[in-house]
């Protein structure tokens, strides 16, 4: 992964003398200079194969046809790899099974409609990717999509300032895993920290559907999304 150009610019680059080592370490990719051990960080963000030291680290896709677990899977995906690529591979199932209605009785034009905002359901899983724990549990993030909602659930209760009171509600912000928000931040996939919630509740309300609703408790967190 090209992770150094992106955490610095090119004039940086250019001018920066520095080893490998020590431009990973700087990134916290590895322990230190004189220490390359991998941090999880590096793991997760450029490892090879983060699962092999981290399980739990993958993200369950499920597209079930209904509104119950026990409905038919017509789709079904456990997506593994560094953090980058699962996110990407993420992205393709949810934009290949967010169809476009098309109306042409309503209007002289005819008007396109995706089942969901696509934009609202990226926030939400990422925040819950950013935000899960990698400790004492092999539990992925999981993404599963019934007929009438999106569920997200992400290992990790409360932590911090996050309590089962305030956890997304606007204006309450805390990180479990700063290091991955800023690398997801510096891959771009991510723009500014706090603003997911909020943006995905604005993304929401602008499509008509309902309010999103989080719960959390001592072991996990889930964001249902549901359908107009």
């Amino acid at each position: 992964y090209d992770y150094l150009p992106k955490a610095f610019s090119e004039e940086v680059l250019e001018a920066n003398d520095r080893s490998l080592e020590e431009q990973l370490a700087a990134t916290k990719m590895i322990t230190a200079v004189d220490d390359t051990t991998a941090t999880v960080l590096g793991i997760l963000t450029i490892g090879k194969n983060p699962q092999d030291f981290l399980p739990g680290a993958y993200i369950q896709f499920l597209r079930i046809d209904g509104n119950e677990l026990t409905d038919d899977i017509i789709d079904s995906l456990a997506i593994r790899g560094a953090m980058p690529d699962q996110i990407r591979r993420l992205d393709d199932k949810l934009i290949a099974h967010n169809r476009i209605a098309v109306d042409i009785m309503s209007g002289p034009i005819e008007k396109r409609t995706a089942l969901y905002p696509i934009e609202a359901v990226q926030q939400i899983t990422r925040n819950a990717i950013m935000h899960r724990t990698y400790e004492a549990t092999n539990a992925p993030v999981r993404v599963y999509w019934y007929n009438d909602r999106i569920e997200v659930l992400s290992p990790g209760g409360v932590f911090g300032t996050i309590t089962v009171e305030n956890f997304g509600e606007p204006g309450y912000v805390d990180y479990r895993n700063p290091n991955l928000a800023d690398a997801m931040r510096t891959f771009g996939f991510v723009q500014r920290f706090g603003m997911g919630i909020p943006i995905a509740r604005r993304l929401l309300a602008e499509s008509g559907h309902p309010e999103p609703k989080f719960e959390i408790d001592s072991t996990f967190a889930r964001a249902t999304i549901q359908a107009r």
